[in-house]
């Protein structure tokens, strides 16, 4: 971290959250807290809670959640200290420099190099594009082969690379740039014996940005034949390529409903052309987890326009997969006869294709679409083994009315007993078979992510104590942070309850500055922003505190005897002693 904790908790305590998320989203007054349709996905009902009190906000649909910091880290994708350096300014707070250590400011200074050199590389190659004779060889690929107008040239700061290896160094050379940071940014070679060369020469360039429009890379298409074809950035200290979608600062924008993913740029670019500005590309890599977390600050709905091609069918079984176990929606636009977006869009049109996305199938009937090629629907036992696989991916649905339109969908389509697919989709639910199997190169797994009960049983407690600041007296001797054991929620325990001992109140908002990813913030948020399923009234509270210490006490004697800690006689008389416990409030 670049500042103390008597900073960071000052420039927090001087944003209000209220007012920070108001500026970003129209909150409104609901009891005594504020409400509003998440920021970081679609939905028509307000799941997004601010509290004022607490200073933290809780979205119940997708679980984003955490103080001021964690929002502006999130919404505008910047790292700690530049959400710390945002919001001093926001509140007229002058940041010391002396809070800054030598390395940090080594570090934070090479990323602000390497944002300055991507600039002046993409100014120089949108030069050569547009302003020379040498750049008509790339202009003239853009224009007549991809079809690109001179205001999408201009809007994607499209550029060229000359056909001289050094162009570009010696340019980022005369302008004062360092060969250090030319290389860190992963724009020039250095060979001891043959000197500096570009990495990219010879090539059409189109800039990669971050969320926030920073250029942060580059891709380039080769005007030739030689390999390979496309070549992006390496990654560098601010390109990290699981984590960024071409086109996302833009499509986060966009009216149209959800993210449209394309396998490549030139692929988002001509949609963005014909007017599709919901479209990104992953760059270089197969989609990831991160990805899909980066989408989903935005919207839960994806649609796949992968490649028609057996490896476009390969790499939408795989980010349907991810998609799902993210809990998000997942639609596949069908391009045939045609290979991807762009050669679809120039033969048949944008109507079209508006019309493929508005059919597009869902990620389940694609996966079984594709898994019935493998069978012969002729052959009595074949078919039952095909009804045996599409029942296991059927009973992966947890909506029941959801699980049943698509039993019928299903059975219609391929000419199946609907009564014989509805008992082997219950039987394999039984089974807790409920895994997607794909068997396309090499067979992908995936499955849904189950909640821990032993973490919930733990929050849920935390939660009561801290929103009834009562019961750390009543329960004085019975519990303690010890027996807060799950993850993150340890920790969490203990400075609850050094906060409540040593300043007689808990600070949720104050906590959080001790977690600094987003994966944890949301875990801490969850906490402090739990809602009751009881009410609180004295003689209610006391059966549901003894049944939940119970269950905690329980499980973790449990833990300890698993992991081999401690007699099992001994764990079993606790057991006991735990079993006749009852909580009188």
């Amino acid at each position: 971290m670049f500042y103390s904790d008597e900073i960071v908790e000052e420039v927090r305590s001087r944003n209000d959250i209220v007012d920070v998320i108001s500026e970003y989203a129209g909150l409104k007054k609901a009891g005594n807290s504020y409400k509003c349709c998440c920021p970081f996905h679609t939905e028509k009902t307000p799941s997004f809670t601010v509290s004022r009190e607490k200073q933290m906000y809780h979205c119940f649909g997708c679980g984003a959640g955490g103080n001021v910091y964690t929002f502006i880290m999130k919404y505008e994708n910047f790292t700690f200290p530049e959400a710390i350096e945002y919001l001093a300014k926001r509140a007229g707070i002058t940041l010391p420099e002396n809070e800054m250590s030598q390395e940090d400011k080594k570090r934070q200074s090479k990323r602000q190099m390497i944002f300055e050199v991507n600039k002046s590389a993409a100014a120089f190659y949108h030069f050569l594009l547009t302003k020379t004779e040498r750049g008509k060889l790339g202009y003239k690929y853009y224009t007549e082969n991809r079809g690109f107008t001179d205001e999408t040239i201009n809007k994607f700061g499209l550029g060229y690379a000359d056909i001289y290896r050094d162009a570009l160094y010696k340019y980022l050379k005369s302008k004062g740039f360092s060969d250090t940071i030319m290389r860190d940014a992963g724009l020039v070679d250095f060979d001891e014996v043959k000197g500096p060369k570009d990495r990219f020469w010879n090539r059409v360039i189109v800039p990669i940005t971050d969320i926030n429009g920073k250029i942060i890379g580059f891709g380039g298409r080769v005007l030739g034949d030689a390999k390979p074809k496309y070549l992006n950035t390496k990654e560098t200290d601010v390109f990290i390529k699981n984590r960024t979608l071409f086109a996302m600062n833009i499509a986060r924008h966009s009216k149209r409903k959800g993210i449209i993913l394309c396998e490549g740029y030139m692929d988002v670019i001509s949609m963005h052309q014909a007017g599709i500005d919901n479209a990104v590309a992953s760059l270089g890599t197969a989609f990831t987890e991160g990805h899909a977390n980066l989408i989903k600050r935005y919207t839960r709905d994806v649609y796949l326009a992968y490649d028609s091609d057996e490896a476009g069918v390969t790499a939408a079984m795989r980010a349907i997969g991810i998609l799902r176990n993210n809990d998000m929606s997942q639609r596949i636009i069908n391009l045939k006869p045609y290979k991807d977006p762009d050669e679809f869009i120039k033969n048949l049109g944008v109507e079209e294709y508006e019309n493929r996305v508005r059919n597009a199938l869902t990620g389940r009937i694609f996966e079984i679409d594709n898994i019935v090629a493998n069978y012969d629907l002729n052959n009595p036992e074949e078919k039952t083994d095909f009804m045996k696989a599409a029942a296991k991916l059927l009973a992966g649905i947890p909506d029941s009315t959801e699980r049943a339109n698509y039993i019928d969908t299903v059975s219609g389509k391929y000419y199946l007993n609907k009564e014989e697919l509805k008992k082997l989709v219950t039987s394999a639910g039984m089974a807790g078979e409920t895994e997607v199997t794909v068997p396309v190169e090499g067979r992908q797994t995936y499955s849904r992510k189950e909640e821990n009960p032993m973490e919930e049983n733990q929050k849920y407690l935390l939660t009561l104590m801290v929103n009834e600041p009562y019961l750390f007296d009543k329960l004085s001797g019975v519990i303690t942070e010890e027996d807060f054991t799950a993850d993150v929620i340890g920790d969490v325990a203990k400075e609850v309850f050094r906060q409540n001992k040593e300043e007689g109140k808990v600070s949720p908002a104050k906590i959080l500055n001790m977690f600094n990813d987003a994966e944890s913030q949301e875990k801490v948020s969850a906490v402090f922003t739990k809602e009751f399923e009881f009410d609180t009234t004295p003689s209610v509270m006391e059966k549901a505190l003894t049944d939940l210490i119970k269950k905690i006490k329980t499980d973790n004697l449990d833990m300890q005897l698993k992991n081999g800690g401690g007699n099992a006689i001994e764990l079993a008389r606790k057991k006991s002693i735990i079993n006749k416990l009852r909580i009188n409030l």
